[in-house]
């Protein structure tokens, strides 16, 4: 199995990219800091540690994602997350 590593963010963002038994994966880390992401594809995140603060698309508001929970955003659309303490994360792709 080959792993792909990614870097984003001036490195403040990190994953690893894995093919899972539920189809592609990545598992990564984020530092503290405001980030902008763009889906190519569904995504499923599952917060594993920390928190997210996560606006997303169509939304005005901020919500919060403590470690246990999930949120999903379709594919071609963007999302604004607010990392305040060190947060990894799940990520699954259909």
């Amino acid at each position: 199995m080959a792993f792909e590593v990614n870097s984003y963010f001036d490195d403040k963002v990190k994953s690893i990219a894995f093919e899972s038994a539920n189809g592609p994966c990545t598992s990564g880390v984020m530092s503290a800091g405001e980030y902008t992401f763009n889906t190519s594809k569904h995504e499923v995140m599952k917060v594993m540690e920390g928190e997210m603060s996560v606006k997303l698309p169509g939304s005005e508001t901020w919500q919060q994602y403590p470690a246990g929970s999930q949120f999903t955003v379709d594919a071609n659309l963007s999302f604004d997350v607010k990392i305040s303490t060190p947060t990894a994360y799940l990520c699954f792709y259909s």
